[in-house]
């Protein structure tokens, strides 16, 4: 298992130059049983990353571009009437697949936005009272940039909360930028990719970091830095039960990652900006991320 999980970052990173960093955080993401969130400009590769991501796990990849007049039924799919049978047929939407990719997520309305509910948490959908499971494992990753606001609808609290972590790709470096210059000359396609794992081992995986060891005093301080963000001053809405438990499945995954089969404190550290300042509403102008950081420094390490 670990030659496939080396041989899946090493797929991803044919396609995506130099982030390295990000490339961990998605696949944290996707080993912890969770869905990542993409804040970033246009153009640096969240569609890229996606798309890499579903051909290297063999799974079926779709994308949901977001836009005002988008509709729940877009997403989750509709009853059709057949005239050739008499009966209404159900015709899945998008989200019947691996690997979504929900663009733009924040230009959809807040009732589009809600269909996402259901299927990101119970991995399921239910349209005119019948509920139909998606295949599994399913992993949604969706984008927003976080400049441009106009014609755009930010998400709910209960939509970010769906969310297990949430990460930026960023510009590349110089060195980046002309290594994907010669890249995109010598011919370097996702079509090219090969499957370097199947679903069903995937699934194997998600299984195993679960199995990863967290200390009592490592869960104490996961609670530590959760509770500490309920009674801070400077938020006005805490961090919820599902984001201490995503914070756990995450720093499992991200342990596994790291050849580990029990986590330490660095690991909870790294990846609580990821998973906590999201599902943070700081009071007036202030940054959750600096928020974040403040109570890391004061909330005490085992």
């Amino acid at each position: 298992m670990r030659e496939k999980i080396d041989a899946l970052t090493q797929n991803l990173a044919q396609t995506i130059v130099g982030k390295n960093e990000a490339i961990r955080l998605v696949l944290v993401a996707l080993l912890g049983g969770g869905h990542a969130l993409l804040e970033d400009v246009p153009g640096v590769g969240k569609t890229l990353l996606a798309k890499s991501l579903a051909r290297s796990i063999d799974g079926k990849f779709q994308r949901l571009q977001c836009t005002p007049d988008l509709l729940p039924t877009d997403i989750t799919g509709t009853n059709i009437w057949n005239p050739k049978n008499g009966e209404f047929n159900f015709l899945p939407g998008p989200v019947f697949a691996n690997v979504l990719l929900a663009d733009e997520i924040n230009r959809a309305t807040p009732r589009t936005q809600s269909a996402l509910l259901e299927v990101m948490e119970e991995h399921q959908v239910t349209v005119d009272g019948v509920s139909r499971p998606v295949p599994l494992p399913f992993f949604a990753i969706a984008t927003q940039n976080p400049v441009e606001y106009q014609g755009t609808f930010p998400l709910p609290e209960a939509q970010m909360d769906r969310f297990m972590l949430s990460l930026s790709l960023g510009y590349p470096s110089e060195a980046e930028e002309l290594q994907m210059l010669q890249r995109q000359q010598q011919g370097v396609k996702i079509e090219n990719l090969q499957p370097c794992i199947t679903l069903e081992e995937l699934q194997q995986l998600r299984q195993i970091c679960g199995k990863v060891k967290v200390d009592p005093s490592l869960q104490q301080y996961i609670l530590d830095l959760v509770r500490a963000t309920r009674c801070d001053e400077e938020v006005t809405l805490g961090v919820s039960p599902r984001g201490t438990v995503a914070l756990q499945k995450a720093t499992q995954a991200l342990a596994f990652l790291r050849d580990r089969d029990y986590a330490i404190p660095d690991d909870i550290k790294f990846l609580a900006p990821h998973v906590l300042c999201h599902r943070i509403i700081p009071i007036g102008g202030r940054k959750s991320r600096s928020i974040m950081e403040r109570l890391l420094r004061a909330v005490a390490i085992p």
